[in-house]
C-alpha cells in the first residue's frame, strides 16, 4: 500500500505531538495541548492556523460555520481531545472538517491516553455513479 497523502506534514506533527504528550503528560486542558503543539510546530517551520473558521454549505448558501483546532500547511486538519476514549463521532466530526475544506488528510489527537492515542482520517469518497 502507498504512502498516506501529505505523509511528510503529517510525520513531522505526529512527531511534535508526541514530544508534547511525553513533555506534559496527560491531565490538562485541549486548549494547553494546543498550544504546546503549536509552539513545537513553529519550531519546525510548519505553517499553522489554529482555531480556523470554515464555512459549510449546502445548495450555496452559507448554513453553518465548523472551527477547526489546527490546520497545518494549509494541507493537514488536526483535531485534538484530552477524553478517556475516541468515540465514533470524534472520527465523523474530522471527516466532515475534511469535506468542508476539501482536503484528503487529518489527524485526531488524545492527548489523555497513555501512550498519545493517534488516528489518521482520510476522506470518504463517493464512487461514481452508474
Amino acid at each position: 500500500m502507498g504512502d498516506w497523502p501529505d505523509k511528510e506534514i503529517t510525520d513531522k506533527i505526529l512527531a511534535a505531538a508526541i514530544r508534547v504528550h511525553r513533555e506534559l503528560g496527560p491531565g490538562y486542558l485541549e486548549s494547553i495541548y494546543e498550544e504546546a503543539l503549536c509552539v513545537e510546530l513553529a519550531a519546525m517551520g510548519l505553517a499553522v492556523e489554529r482555531q480556523k473558521s470554515v464555512e459549510i454549505h449546502y445548495r450555496n448558501q452559507i448554513v453553518g460555520m465548523h472551527r477547526l483546532d489546527l490546520l497545518v500547511e494549509s494541507r493537514v486538519v488536526v483535531e485534538l481531545k484530552a477524553i478517556e476514549e475516541f468515540e465514533p463521532i470524534h472520527f465523523s466530526i474530522v471527516r466532515s472538517y475534511l469535506k468542508a475544506t476539501d482536503l484528503e488528510t487529518g489527524l485526531l489527537l488524545n492527548f489523555h491516553s497513555v501512550p498519545l492515542a493517534i488516528k489518521r482520517i482520510g476522506r470518504e469518497y463517493k464512487g461514481p455513479g452508474p
